[in-house]
Order: structure tokens, then sequence, then C-alpha cells
């Protein structure tokens, strides 16, 4: 049995990962402030007996001291997280995510954690490559489209926990999630199929910006917490970046007519453009695509559920 800490434990992802956790017989230390997560989301096993949930802020030092102590594991996925609120809220986004994670880093090299970083395909940035690989290059667009400053946060997290494995020998795993939904996710912070789920179920339109042509990838959040857990303990993982999410690539119009196809044929797609949505400095990628034979290779798995039944999930749990 270890005794794991996650943060932001109460969102979407967290929520699934401490279940997990759970159900595998482990003790589990959450740690959300509830900015974005939310506690309903941890109902299911609020009473259980292995867990503690802590309400408080990663950038509270004396907390996040606290809640370390003791604990084998670290899953450190709290974050400033969603384009919205990253166009909105830059400032929050760059202290959210920077300073806590070097905080975290260095109580785990005196405690002796393993350590997951959970970080984003958004530090790729503007690369046009179709298909992108852990090896590949940070292609960032200006200081002045504050869209890039998550990604730009994320690479940080990342520079500061490879730089920790060389120095301290501090077993870490990276993992850059992709596309993940599933149950529990909200549409509020950008988050495109609960937003088009719940314009569908509501009569439409399903707003879809610019041309719908922006490519993406959408993985089971089930999948993606398997892969997490396992990567934490596979010894060939560690000091090394992962990518995690489906390689399985639809459009954004594609993806809007097949969610109005299950829900309900009569709503309309209606388009908008990017500046109505995020503001004038707004600027987006067009494909965002995983090579994931790194993530098979070391552990034998990826995600790999059919959108179909990932949908059929998703709506049924919204209904």
């Amino acid at each position: 049995m270890a005794r794991c800490l996650v943060t932001g434990g109460a969102g979407f992802i967290g929520s699934h990962l401490t279940q997990k956790l759970l159900a595998d017989g482990h003790q589990v230390t959450v740690l959300d402030n509830l900015s974005t997560g939310r506690s309903h989301n941890l109902s299911d096993v609020e009473d259980h007996e292995n867990l503690t949930i802590m309400r408080g802020s990663i950038t509270d030092p004396v907390l996040l001291a606290e809640a370390v102590q003791g604990t084998d594991e670290i899953y450190h996925l709290a974050a400033a997280v969603g384009v919205k609120l990253v166009a909105e809220d830059p400032v929050r986004t760059i202290e959210t995510n920077i300073y806590p994670t070097d905080s975290l880093l260095r109580l785990a090299v005196q405690g002796g954690q393993r350590f997951y970083l959970a970080s984003t395909s958004e530090v790729y940035g503007k690369n046009v490559k179709s298909e992108w690989c852990e090896e590949d290059d940070l292609q960032f667009g200006p200081t002045s489209r504050p869209r890039w400053a998550y990604g730009c946060s994320k690479a940080i997290d990342e520079f500061l926990a490879l730089a920790y494995h060389q120095k301290y020998d501090l077993p870490i795993v990276i993992g850059r999630f992709f596309n993940v939904v599933g149950p529990r996710q909200v549409g509020n912070y950008g988050m495109v199929i609960p937003r088009f789920v719940d314009q569908a179920l509501a009569g439409g339109p399903v707003t879809v910006y610019d041309d719908g042509s922006q490519v993406r990838c959408f993985a089971h959040v089930r999948e993606v917490v398997d892969c997490v857990v396992k990567l934490t303990r596979t010894d060939d993982a560690l000091g090394k970046i992962f990518n995690i999410g489906s390689d399985q690539p639809i459009s954004m119009r594609e993806l809007a007519e097949e969610i109005i196809r299950r829900v309900d044929p009569s709503v309309e797609i209606q388009h908008i453009p990017y500046q109505q949505a995020y503001g004038d400095n707004f600027e987006d990628v067009n494909r965002r695509v995983p090579d994931v034979s790194r993530l098979r290779e070391t552990i034998g798995m990826s995600p790999s559920m059919p959108l179909g039944h990932l949908l059929s999930d998703i709506i049924d749990a919204k209904r």
C-alpha cells in the first residue's frame, strides 16, 4: 500500500485518479482549493477510510509541506487549466503553474517520493508537424498572445522536474496530456466535448469556432489515469516525458456533427470567430495529434477507446 498525494484531486482528472488509487488499496491525500475542481467530484469516495481531503491552495507553502509529509508518491495535477481561463487571467496561470511546482519538487527531494508531473500538449506550441513526439521542438507564439502563457509555464515545470531528476536523482515522470474527456468534465474553461454536448442537449446551436477544421484527439479519462499510475511505478519511465492521449484525429466540425447525430439531429451548428469567444489576442493551433509510441513501448498500453464509446459515456452521464 502506497501513501499518495494528489494535488488537484477534486478536479476532473484528479478525482478519477483518486478513485483509482483508492480502489487499488492505497491511502490518498487530496489537496485542492476547489477553484476549478468540485467537491461533488469526490462524493462517491468522500467517506472512504483511506481518503484525506485538505482544502487549500498549492500556493500555500505551509499547507503544501503538511500535505507532502509521510507520502510515498506525489501526483501533481493542480494547475491553472483551460484555454478560456488562460486567455482571461495569464497572471494566475503563470503564478499557479510555476512556483508551487518548484516547492513540491524541493519537498520531494527531502522526502524521496516518486513524482508524477502533469504537463500538457500545449508545450508544443505551434509546431507544424502532423504528429508530435516528445523530443520535438517547442514553438510558441509571441508574448503578446496570452494563450501561450500556459504552454510556457508548463514547459518551465518540465525543465524544473528534469533538472531535479538530473541533480538529485529525484524519481520523476512527466506526462503530457492531450485532450482528456469523460464524466465530470465541464465546459466552463473551454473544454470542447462537454461544451458541445451541453449545447446539443439544450437544443443548440452547437458553437464551432472558426471553420471547424481544427484537428484534435480525445482520450477517455479512465484510460489516461491507468497510464499515469503505471508510468509512475515503472522504473524505465523515470526521468522521461510521455505523450498521454489518443492518436485518432477528428476535426471540430466532424466532432460537432457526430455529437448532434447522437443527441438530436435537428440541432444546428453555428460558426463564430475566435475573437468573439476569446478576444482579439487569441491564437490557436490547427492540428494536435500525439505520437504515443514511447508510451506503448514503456508500459505496453495507450488510450484506445473508440470515439463513439467515449461520446456515449459522456452523453449518458450528462443526461
